[in-house]
């Protein structure tokens, strides 16, 4: 059992202390990520990283998850900040089609809520459609792109081989190009 998982199994036991003991040491690396989502979006934004980094933790920490392992609280922190910057997008005001439109293709790995929240919507929408009946390809999709893993790393957090790490990344790349062009 890493220290992670330790700490993960206080914070779910109630241990205030354990929260912020978790909080320091997966910061740097919740960071990291926030830095890599939020890298296309304008200077001087409303949402900066450090903002992005509270949210998300704010909303993890507050959950009865019960948490298995490192690799499942990244899994839910990832779709944690999906969910910030959707509905960041939301809040924009996004038009939903038409005015504004640019093409989406599945090898965007950062989209600006700022430039284009209509994009991040069409993106999470496609999402939800895959991942009814492809939930681990949604899910190593959300990984690369909100939390900015690569392809190893996110296979690692998903416990795949890298080759079937491979093949889904490709097969979920083609679904999302489909299902986004026929927009």
């Amino acid at each position: 059992m890493t220290d992670v998982t330790r700490i993960l199994e206080q914070v779910d036991a109630g241990d205030e202390a354990a929260s912020k003991q978790l909080f320091n040491v997966l910061y740097d690396e919740l960071r990291r990520l926030a830095d890599l989502q939020l890298a296309g979006e304008r200077p001087g934004n409303t949402l900066q990283p450090t903002a992005l980094v509270n949210e998300a933790y704010l909303r993890l920490v507050d959950k009865s998850v019960g948490w298995a392992s490192r690799a499942h609280f990244f899994r839910v922190a990832a779709r944690t900040m999906r969910r910030i910057l959707v509905d960041r997008a939301r809040e924009k005001g996004a038009v939903k089609r038409g005015g504004g439109w640019r093409r989406l293709t599945a090898d965007d790995a950062s989209l600006s809520v700022e430039e284009d929240p209509g994009a991040l919507l069409d993106l999470d929408e496609a999402l939800e459609a895959l991942r009814g009946p492809h939930p681990l390809h949604a899910e190593l999709v959300c990984l690369r792109f909100f939390s900015g893993l690569t392809l190893r790393d996110a296979a690692g957090v998903l416990g795949l081989p890298p080759t079937s790490a491979d093949r889904a990344w490709a097969f979920a790349r083609a679904w999302l190009a489909h299902r986004l062009e026929r927009r």
